[in-house]
């Protein structure tokens, strides 16, 4: 988290016309409303030095000079004449050389916010007629069908047998991302989304059509782009200036140069992918508890069953609410029933318990665990019709293709505000049977009977992304663990991939664990199918 405020910025403010100037820089050079402005940018804002414009192109904010951000054009020019500030021409961040970093300024990010939505509301009024042009030509917005390989095309592929092998060197899909100023929160969570294999196969087999009515603004159009730049065998990093872009627009709460929460950022990025891509998937039954047919809800949703009991008629009330993570509490927290059985041995999900280490098990035992309400928030019962102490209880009814979950380590309670550090043990594979609605049988006394071997195959998950978060409350920074294939793990920090080995992932502190169902059943035929193994 950067400091308050810039003095440097402040300087800058103190000219008289600077508001006019900075205006202009934003309308003709980073959010063209019209045609025009865009054709006269294309033109003009190229590199000083070199004469391109594919390097993020930077302006000098005391002068004309346009200069490339990634070959230090324009980092040369700051020094040659002192001039310390310049605008990214893409998504219209200010940098300061003297700080060396993005920085943050409430009258620049109302400037930036004003000329923003004049320029949408000038793109929007033009772009209608550009849809329908898109529209009347042959494949653009089509819905592809699924390919059926024909007899001449077998015969090709007789004579033609070689294939694309995955092996240990394999690079395509790992592509770092450039932090545009604190948004590291953004790029962890973007490689967690583009190595989930269901909704990558999804993106690259070009399944999205856009209805909306400025396609520009659509966030998944932009997630399928991203897949196609990160899967594209391009080394360099991705600059995924747009992506900020529209999630500013459509979470605003995000918007700004602050540090945000990774977790705060999944749920803003899926509730939007799941308004954005409603026209996906039309007339295909909808088998998830949010009973929505886009891709997002029929990988990511579940359904949480919520079972209260009162404690006179024993009368059971139940509730099945969509959810798209399960938020875990972790010892040391202001929440009570910690800890859980301290001193006992087991190995559950592969995770071997040691004295005094908690397990991702734990936790997800903790969650399902019957809970007594107690006398001050006392029910009415619908069978006995009178108000009643009950117990609650927790519990998957349907678990989702992926399954997140978030550990709360950010705490915000009225005596105090911390970060929980504490050590959490969770396995490479996870059977989720026993958290299950239909598995309360097996629970005894609010305790739960783990079976030795549930030879239950649907229930189980492989982890694919993990999320970390290092540093304190106040300030800190955020990388990610993706598999890419089978055994094969890589350590995400912004624009920089390195190789990672299972023990560095399973060591990490987590903050988003990522796991992905082992076995999928397609619904129309019943069958089911091994669908993680290979990758």
């Amino acid at each position: 988290v950067g400091p308050p405020g810039c003095s440097h910025v402040n300087s800058f403010k103190v000219g008289e016309n600077w508001r006019q100037e900075l205006r202009v820089i934003y309308q003709c050079f980073v959010w063209c409303g019209t045609p025009e402005t865009r054709k006269s940018k294309a033109k003009s804002c190229i590199c000083h030095v070199c004469g391109t414009h594919l390097n993020r192109l930077h302006s000098c904010l005391f002068c004309v000079f346009f200069g490339c951000f990634t070959e230090k054009h324009i980092h040369e020019h700051a020094e040659t004449k002192q001039h310390n500030l310049a605008v990214d021409l893409y998504y219209g961040g200010i940098y300061c050389f003297m700080c060396k970093d993005y920085v943050y300024d409430k009258d620049i990010e109302q400037i930036a916010k004003e000329e923003q939505g004049e320029a949408l509301k000038l793109q929007a009024s033009t772009s209608t007629e550009l849809s329908h042009q898109q529209c009347s030509v042959p494949g653009i917005g089509e819905k592809y069908p699924t390919w059926e390989t024909t007899k001449p095309e077998l015969e090709l592929l007789g004579h033609n047998p070689r294939r694309r092998r995955i092996t240990s060197s394999f690079t395509i899909g790992l592509r770092g991302l450039i932090n545009l100023g604190n948004t590291c929160f953004m790029n962890c969570i973007v490689q967690a989304l583009t190595h989930t294999p269901i909704l990558r196969d999804f993106f690259l087999s070009d399944r999205h059509r856009c209805e909306m009515p400025s396609p520009e603004l659509c966030l998944v159009c932009e997630m399928s782009s991203l897949f196609r730049e990160l899967y594209s065998g391009n080394p360099s990093p991705h600059v995924p200036y747009k992506l900020l872009h529209l999630v500013w627009i459509h979470a605003r709460h995000l918007a700004g140069y602050r540090q945000q929460d990774a977790h705060e950022f999944l749920i803003a990025a899926l509730d939007v992918l799941h308004r954005h891509c409603k026209g996906d998937d039309v007339g295909k039954a909808a088998n998830n508890p949010n009973h929505c047919n886009c891709i997002i809800d029929q990988i990511f949703t579940g359904g949480l069953q919520s079972d209260v009991t009162c404690q006179a008629c024993h009368g059971v009330s139940t509730t099945i609410d969509p959810c798209w993570d399960i938020s875990l509490d972790l010892p040391g927290s202001c929440t009570s029933f910690w800890p859980m059985s301290p001193g006992r041995e087991s190995s559950v999900n592969g995770e071997s318990h040691i004295s005094g280490i908690t397990t991702l098990t734990d936790c997800l035992r903790r969650f399902t665990r019957p809970e007594h309400l107690g006398s001050s928030a006392k029910i009415k019962c619908g069978s006995c019709q009178s108000y009643q102490e009950s117990t609650k209880q927790l519990t998957m009814n349907k678990l989702p293709v992926v399954a997140c979950f978030h550990f709360k380590r950010f705490e915000h309670s009225a005596k105090q505000r911390r970060k929980i550090t504490t050590y959490i043990s969770f396995p490479l594979e996870l059977d989720m049977t026993p958290f299950m609605a239909s598995s309360k049988e097996s629970r005894m006394n609010g305790q739960l009977q783990l079976p030795t071997n549930s030879g239950n195959n649907e229930n189980k998950y492989s982890l694919f992304a993990v999320v970390n978060h290092q540093g304190t409350l106040e300030s800190g920074h955020y990388t990610s663990f993706i598999r890419h294939h089978k055994d094969q793990w890589f350590k995400c920090d912004d624009a920089v991939i390195t190789k990672a080995s299972i023990k560095d992932v399973l060591d990490s502190e987590g903050y988003l664990l990522f796991y992905h169902k082992q076995v999928l059943e397609h619904e129309s035929e019943k069958v089911k199918e091994m669908n993680t193994q290979a990758y």
